[in-house]
């Protein structure tokens, strides 16, 4: 028994520290790859290009940052059905998820400050922490899900993208993006009879089945989109990159930044965006992923902490009036 709990442990460990390992070889090469990028900019030009950028498009970027977050409260909604508490109504989701994502994405640590969140949403809703543990299993794997099947969506469509950030041939790429696509598939069919589950005991998820899987993915699909487009109709025309090349960037970027465990991606979600769009036009679009770092990320970052901090000293007030 005891051997079997060190080898689970050791197990446990190694896959620990290859975590680390990939994610700081990830962050370095990034961090090169930016240094590079950015080498003789003109500051100047940067903020002449922030300044010249249409009202109009500062609207609707705005607009579609708030569809992706709207999109977003959808994870944690769809996951409180899975779990059998879909009795809760769909304002609670939506705070726990608007606290917990721009939280945790922003400093880096996104299981275990999402986790600590949701529970302090949750738990006066008579869910402890093998419900937040599943809950966030199962938004994650929403996230997956839609990132994978846009990616490799729009990776076939539009390869020659991908092909700037990984160097692979185009066909390579679009290969690669068919044999995520048939995983996807073969996914959705091994859970379509809903008897799916993993772990075990009280820490065991049942994996959605094939029907919700659509579910799953289609929401996904709606807040990558809304996203990569909240930047996209920030580029000027002038640098003639189409949509579906901004889309499988972004997505790629994402899934970089994520993978490092820099705060909001910083660094490598830059990095990734200047090699897969850039060019002779590093500053315009330098200007663009300045402005997007402001409406996606600061400003939802800010907000999601004043209306957390809201909600605990509300309760603080309410709990002294109790004891009163």
């Amino acid at each position: 028994m005891l051997r079997n709990i060190i080898e689970v442990m050791r197990h446990r460990l190694t896959l620990r520290l290859f975590g680390i390992a990939v994610s700081l070889t990830i962050a370095i090469i990034a961090f090169l790859a930016l240094s590079k990028a950015l080498k003789g900019v003109d500051l100047d030009k940067v903020l002449v290009a922030m300044r010249m950028v249409d009202p109009m498009a500062i609207a609707l970027s705005l607009a579609f940052v708030a569809i992706s977050y709207g999109s977003l409260t959808l994870y944690d909604w769809l996951a409180l059905k899975m779990i059998g508490r879909g009795d809760l109504p769909y304002r609670i989701a939506a705070l726990a998820n608007f606290t917990s994502y721009p939280i945790a994405h922003g400093t880096g640590a996104v299981l275990l400050v999402s986790s600590a969140v949701r529970y302090r949403i949750y738990a006066p809703h008579g869910i402890g922490p093998g419900g937040v543990a599943r809950i966030c299993f199962l938004t994650g794997l929403t996230f997956w899900l839609g990132n994978l099947t846009a990616l490799a969506l729009s990776t076939i469509y539009a390869p020659e993208a991908i092909s700037k950030i990984d160097q692979l041939a185009p066909q390579v790429n679009r290969g690669i993006a068919a044999a995520i696509l048939l995983g996807i598939v073969g996914y959705v069919f091994w859970t379509w009879n809903g008897t799916r589950a993993i772990g075990g005991g009280q820490w065991s998820v049942p994996v959605p089945s094939g029907r919700n899987v659509f579910l799953q993915i289609g929401i996904g699909l709606v807040d990558l989109a809304a996203a990569a487009l909240s930047m996209y109709v920030l580029i000027p025309e002038t640098m003639n990159v189409g949509v579906a090349q901004v889309i499988v960037v972004f997505i790629a970027a994402t899934l970089l930044g994520f993978a490092s465990h820099a705060p909001a991606g910083i660094g490598v979600f830059d990095a990734t965006i200047l090699i897969g769009l850039g060019g002779e036009h590093t500053e315009q679009l330098l200007a663009v992923l300045l402005l997007f770092r402001l409406f996606y990320h600061l400003i939802p970052f800010i907000l999601s902490i004043a209306l957390f901090g809201g909600v605990e000293a509300y309760r603080n007030v309410v709990k002294r009036k109790e004891l009163a």
